[in-house]
């Protein structure tokens, strides 16, 4: 069946059958007499489905496009009219109908069979997703509370633990001869060796005198040495004092900007880090033993009498 526009000639739309059964397929194809500024919009079709497309062809003047259509449902169906743009300008093709028939069936000469009962389908891994999910968040926080529990315990235990420490200054003097052994700035190594220097004094003045040295400048320190030496009495000298600022202020130099020492000023330098440690300890044994003489003794072996009072 072939429907031609109304309007002009241009477009034409043809099929090879006006009837098909449930599922079987049929050819459409839509002409054009002209080639230049065409548009062929997206097939409008309504119960009917498209099953393949090809490229528009062009034969001599004119354009071609076919495809390939068939419909699941029975009854008749319209392919309604298509607008075609052609220079702009919209043509329509007339709409062509469409019988689709059942595919007749004898039930006579279908064996028929008893009913059978439901299977239920066997079991798959998607099944137990669910569960799967749920044992795994379980696991997880399980865990999550044994190890928090655990490392909660750990961590009170290591705060009750106390380790034993070697006084300060035996401490110091002997980090003191392992810094000497190392041979750091006969190999070239003098910011290495002054910052171990200085923690070195840093950590025996903290322990000692008890100031906080972590992350305090050389001028923060020396002040919190001066206010702990006025306020505890210590007896240390201005000379100490000011040879403990120059150490410091020396390693500074060092380590911030990149001074080079001569090695007998190295020397020097570690002889005033055990010099410093030596001046200090006596006064501070003298400061603890005047403390423990100003405490109180308890008489543990007294006893209270009691009297009864007519």
């Amino acid at each position: 069946m072939v429907s031609f526009s109304q309007k002009k000639p241009l477009v034409k739309a043809e099929i090879d059958t006006t009837n098909i059964r449930i599922g079987e397929q049929f050819n459409l194809k839509i002409s054009i007499n002209e080639i230049k500024n065409v548009i062929i919009p997206k097939l409008e079709l309504k119960g009917l489905e498209v099953i393949d497309s090809a490229k528009t062809d062009t034969l001599k003047n004119s354009l071609v496009k076919k495809y390939v259509l068939t419909g699941f449902d029975s009854g008749s169906f319209y392919i309604p009219q298509q607008q075609i743009f052609v220079k702009n300008q919209a043509f329509l093709t007339d709409s062509l109908l469409i019988n689709v028939a059942t595919i007749a069936i004898d039930t006579s000469k279908i064996k028929k069979f008893p009913i059978k009962s439901i299977k239920s389908e066997p079991y798959v891994l998607d099944d137990f997703k669910g569960y799967i999910w749920i044992a795994l968040v379980a696991l997880l926080l399980l865990g999550l509370l044994v190890y928090f529990i655990f490392f909660r315990k750990k961590k009170e235990v290591e705060e009750e633990v106390v380790i034993p420490l070697i006084p300060a200054y035996e401490e110091a003097i002997e980090k003191l001869h392992q810094l000497d052994e190392k041979l750091l700035w006969q190999n070239n190594k003098v910011k290495e060796y002054y910052s171990e220097l200085t923690e070195i004094v840093r950590n025996y003045i903290g322990r000692d005198i008890e100031i906080p040295t972590f992350e305090q400048t050389s001028n923060e320190i020396i002040e919190l040495i001066k206010a702990q030496n006025n306020k505890k009495k210590l007896g240390l000298s201005k000379e100490t004092i000011a040879t403990i600022n120059s150490l410091l202020k020396n390693a500074d130099l060092v380590k911030f900007a990149k001074s080079k020492p001569l090695s007998h000023e190295i020397e020097d330098d570690r002889k005033f880090a055990e010099l410093i440690i030596t001046k200090i300890q006596p006064k501070v044994i003298e400061y603890k033993s005047t403390i423990v003489a100003q405490t109180p003794k308890i008489n543990t072996n007294s006893k209270t009498v009691t009297k009864d009072v007519d």
